[in-house]
């Protein structure tokens, strides 16, 4: 049996079929962009969570030199009656030290005098002085270590009773070889770390990315050394040793 259609119910007809392909249109696309969005997210999140490849590490190496200068902290102190005559004996002792110091080898430059002091002197509770006390002192610079007990004695000898020694500093004027060899070790002992990490993670060290250097290059005494007066020949100076010692933080790729 044949169907027609009339003319009149025609265009309704195609509306409709046109609206449903527009709907299944629209909802494929809302699935489509759906599904594009969840993959570029789940994209993002990988890319944020991937490991950045690197290892921090500190090496630490140090080294231990013979100092090379002694830095001499010594006066004279007098007492008298009277200021003039503190002063004036105070100055003939000073003298006396400073040229037995020249005398021994100490040049006129390494010599300073570094303080000067004049005091009254009281009896228990008295308010008048019965005398005055000066104080000179000076600082001597001696560079030659296998000099430095003779140099003292001497300056000691010649201040005679007057004498007083504060103390004495040992130093490392040069240390730059000292330096470089301690930053060496630093490195090897940097890197011995990074390869360590590495390896229990699965890893290989493949570069260094930075280095920065996180010293302070004062020396420090490895072993007391000691300067005192004796009868002997020379004040007995053992100088000791001092380290050198270098901290740095390297940042070292893996992969």
């Amino acid at each position: 049996m044949a169907i027609f259609i009339k003319p009149g119910y025609r265009a309704p007809v195609i509306g409709v079929a046109s609206a449903v392909l527009l709907i299944g249109s629209f909802l494929l696309g809302t699935a489509q962009a759906s599904q594009s969005g969840t993959v570029g997210a789940s994209a993002r999140d990988a890319a944020l969570t991937q490991p950045d490849g690197k290892i921090t590490v500190t090496g630490t190496g140090t080294v231990t030199g013979t100092p090379n200068q002694l830095v001499l902290s010594m006066g004279v102190q007098v007492n008298s009656s009277s200021v003039s005559s503190a002063l004036a004996q105070a100055n003939r002792a000073t003298n006396r030290v400073t040229a037995a110091l020249k005398s021994g080898g100490v040049t006129a430059a390494n010599i300073a005098t570094s303080g000067l002091s004049i005091q009254p002197n009281y009896r228990g509770s008295g308010q008048v002085p019965i005398g005055y006390g000066v104080s000179e002192q000076l600082t001597a610079t001696l560079t030659d270590m296998s000099k430095a007990g003779g140099q003292i004695q001497a300056a000691v000898s010649a201040g005679g009773n007057a004498t007083t020694v504060d103390g004495v500093s040992l130093n490392l004027t040069d240390t730059s070889s000292l330096l470089a060899r301690a930053r060496a070790a630093a490195v090897r002992d940097a890197r011995a770390k990074a390869t360590q990490f590495a390896s229990a993670l699965g890893e290989q060290v493949t570069g260094v990315i930075s280095v920065s250097d996180q010293t302070s290059t004062v020396p420090y005494p490895q072993f007391a050394a000691s300067a005192t007066t004796s009868k002997a020949a020379s004040v007995p100076v053992s100088p000791g040793s001092q380290q050198v010692s270098v901290q740095i933080t390297i940042v070292y790729a893996i992969g």
